[in-house]
């Protein structure tokens, strides 16, 4: 399983939208696009879960830097980030 990043979507775009996006080049298990609490407004970017990192690789290649109703996409795998207990803490 890999999970990829997609950046620079238009803010029409849905998660049903992605998801087709991405399906040329594989399963697709899960896609989600990130909205501002306050507004319910898409912030412009994504993310897309593919069953393969084959596939996730290949459809990240394939993507990347394409036009997609008219903005370049900025694709790439996501990367984990640390949650709040994860991150180290200061001895007095």
């Amino acid at each position: 399983m890999v999970n990829i990043y997609v950046g620079n979507l238009p803010y029409s775009a849905t998660a049903d939208d992605l998801g087709k996006l991405f399906q040329t080049f594989g399963n697709v298990d899960k896609t989600i696009i990130i909205v501002d609490p306050q507004t319910g407004k898409s912030r412009g970017f994504g993310f897309v879960e593919m069953t393969t990192r084959e596939e996730g690789l290949y459809a990240i290649e394939q993507l990347a830097g394409k036009i997609y109703n008219g903005r370049h996409l900025t694709i790439n795998e996501a990367r984990k980030t640390k949650k709040k207990s994860e991150e180290p803490t200061q001895a007095s």
